[in-house]
């Protein structure tokens, strides 16, 4: 099973309020197991980036003004997502919302949302009450995120494939895979049977001389219960 976990990052909240996506970060999975492939780009949005996003995420202007725009690599990314497998994002419904936003603006169809995966809805239904942003869910898994200084689509993207994992069985999960492949049984877990020789039962019974020596220490007994 092919999924693709991604992320995003944005001048702004509301794409339909002129803001833009600037960077995306995917990484492929199958059966839940990184392929090592990925898809990332930095994009000229064409505007200015505000303050308060750049704090965020740290993407200047001047860092992406020679960055390509998103309609001359959109092909590449349409070729990496493929047609129908499962796009997973932490809150979904904004990554989707911008990336549909730029296809629009390349006049393409947008991504459908059958296809969207929202690792905050899991999150909130596995952890009801609970914080459950993307740094909240790496503390509560135990997933290393010292190296996140900042947001950053594809650092990002890596960190909610391993929380994704997580939220989904976990280490389980490859306990099932090998279970499709490797099929354990008790024979397979039990000990060699050895070959050995025959051997006869050996005498129990007291010999003559045996007998002799327990009656002569019996009569060294003094007034014995049995005699009684």
């Amino acid at each position: 099973m092919r999924e693709i976990i991604f992320d995003t990052e944005t001048t702004g909240l509301d794409p339909k309020s002129g803001d833009r996506m600037v960077e995306i970060g995917c990484i492929e999975m199958v059966n839940r197991v990184s392929t090592g492939n990925t898809f990332h780009g930095y994009f000229n949005p064409d505007r200015d980036m505000p303050a308060a996003a750049e704090a965020v995420h740290g993407l200047s202007i001047a860092f992406l003004s020679d960055k390509p725009r998103f309609h001359e690599k959109v092909a590449e990314f349409l070729e990496f997502i493929g047609d129908d497998c499962k796009l997973v994002a932490h809150n979904a419904g904004f990554d989707f919302g911008f990336v549909n936003a730029e296809l629009d603006m390349c006049g393409l169809p947008p991504l459908s949302r059958e296809r969207m995966v929202d690792t905050v809805a899991m999150a909130r239904s596995r952890h009801p009450g609970a914080k459950n942003s993307l740094d909240a869910l790496c503390t509560r898994y135990g997933i290393d995120r010292s190296h996140r200084t900042r947001h950053g689509a594809l650092l990002d993207a890596e960190l909610l494939a391993q929380v994704y994992v997580e939220l989904t069985g976990g280490r389980q999960i490859g306990l099932s895979l090998a279970a499709e492949t490797d099929v354990v049984t008790i024979e397979t877990l039990a000990a060699p049977v050895r070959a050995r020789p025959f051997r006869p039962a050996r005498p129990h019974a007291a010999s003559v001389e045996e007998l002799a020596a327990h009656a002569a220490f019996l009569e060294t007994v003094k007034s014995p219960l049995w005699n009684d």
